[in-house]
């Protein structure tokens, strides 16, 4: 019997082994889910817990609820990879051997990676949301915010959802409004970006959102330590922002067992073929989700794009054939602007955010690169959907690809 070992029970893991497992013949196929505890951790909600939108429960279940029935879910830190010999080390001392291997074990926030951030005011006027202990601390830090200069930090690209500092901000804002204390507070975005996002036309229409709302941008901005004594981000080239509430988000990087295990790229990212998501460097190796090195945004509509691609692909590929579909890097992000309203980008490798309307050209229901109510309705969905569609390897009526192109074959 052949093993597949799938490495992380997030979103990237959990999509694929709910895809796979109804589709590989149980009496052919073995697979083993792998990480260290039993919390399936619903990212996106981490930005509403510190204005009170959402609460624990709303963000944590349990992993076991969402693995289906014919996969063995085991709960073990990763060790190191051994790809010569096909086989993983956990942490209890466990060796598995695989045929075929998944690396989906996401990037995470390493604040140690920007001298002065862990100091003595990490978690007082220093803050981060990527993590839900993070987001809880954030939550007990605005509530006690009297006033003074917020400052939202990105540290570098790239990060989990590139658009969660702007939508921090547009949040913090409505929040400042709604408590009469707007007024009281200067709120400024400081990015190592020359602009607000990554390409011209989102670039400018958010700066625009920034600039409506009185939010300062400081752009070009490459951090080379926190100075906790002044409370003030320094730059590389001497700048300094001064704040009285910092919320940054940290560099974000790989598990460290990918490094270890020589997969990594200096981020310990897993460098893979961007249309099949397989490994450079092993042919039985795919990493999926925010564990690869994709050049598109470590986004969750990503995740489920690229995973429905790969299981495509996976089958092609145990069955020797070529793997005929090929993932666009299609993406699209609901950035919550914050009154009851969203923006919402799509875009791929080659197409950057373009106005329009979503899924259905002139129809909708969602328009692109445009505040609305519907917008901002889709954004809340969204959690539902996560939790009863996506994980469960459960398709959406919307296209993989951005354009709706055929697939293609790309490996001989």
């Amino acid at each position: 019997m052949k093993h597949l070992l799938v490495l992380g029970a997030g979103s990237a893991g959990t999509m694929t082994v709910n895809a796979l497992r109804p589709r590989l013949a149980q009496d052919e196929w073995r697979i083993t889910l792998v990480d260290r505890d039993d919390e399936h951790h619903y990212q996106p909600g981490y930005l509403f817990i510190p204005f009170g939108h959402y609460r624990r429960d709303d963000v944590v279940k349990p992993r076991g609820r969402f693995v289906p029935e014919g996969v063995e879910l085991v709960l073990d830190e990763i060790d190191r990879i051994d790809p010569q010999a096909c086989t993983v080390s956990l942490g209890s001392g466990a060796v598995l051997a695989y045929d075929e291997l998944v690396i989906a074990t996401g990037t995470a926030p390493r604040p140690d990676q920007t001298p002065g951030m862990l100091g003595p005011e990490w978690r007082r006027s220093v803050h981060e949301f990527y993590t839900l202990e993070g987001a809880l601390a954030l939550a007990e830090a605005l509530r006690t915010f009297e006033g003074g200069r917020f400052v939202a930090h990105l540290c570098e690209m790239p990060i989990k959802c590139p658009v969660a500092p702007l939508e921090l901000l547009f949040l913090a804002d409505a929040h400042f409004r709604e408590r009469g204390m707007r007024d009281a507070v200067e709120l400024v975005y400081v990015t190592p970006l020359d602009g607000a996002f990554t390409t011209p036309l989102a670039a400018e229409r958010l700066a625009g959102m920034l600039e409506q709302r009185g939010i300062a941008l400081e752009s070009d901005f490459v951090v080379e330590h926190v100075d906790d004594d002044a409370k003030a981000l320094v730059s590389y080239d001497e700048r300094r922002v001064a704040f009285d509430l910092l919320v940054s988000v940290p560099v974000n990087m790989g598990a460290d067992f990918v490094a270890r295990s020589g997969l990594g790229d200096e981020l310990q990212h897993v460098s893979v073929d961007p249309h099949t998501m397989r490994s450079h460097q092993h042919a039985n190796v795919f990493a999926l989700g925010d564990a690869n090195d994709l050049p598109i945004s470590k986004a969750g509509s990503a995740t489920h794009y690229s995973v429905e691609v790969f299981a495509d692909n996976f089958l092609d590929h145990v069955q020797g054939r070529p793997m005929r579909s090929a993932f666009d890097g299609h993406v699209n992000c609901f950035v919550e602007t914050g009154g009851g309203k969203a923006v919402l980008l799509d875009f791929d490798y080659q197409t950057p955010p373009q106005p329009g309307r979503y899924p259905l050209p002139g129809i909708g229901p969602f328009t692109l690169l445009e505040e609305t109510a519907t917008n901002h309705a889709g954004k809340l969905m969204f959690k539902w959907l996560y939790w009863h569609v996506l994980l469960k390897g459960r398709a959406l009526p919307l296209p993989k690809a951005r354009r709706g192109n055929a697939p293609r074959e790309v490996i001989p």
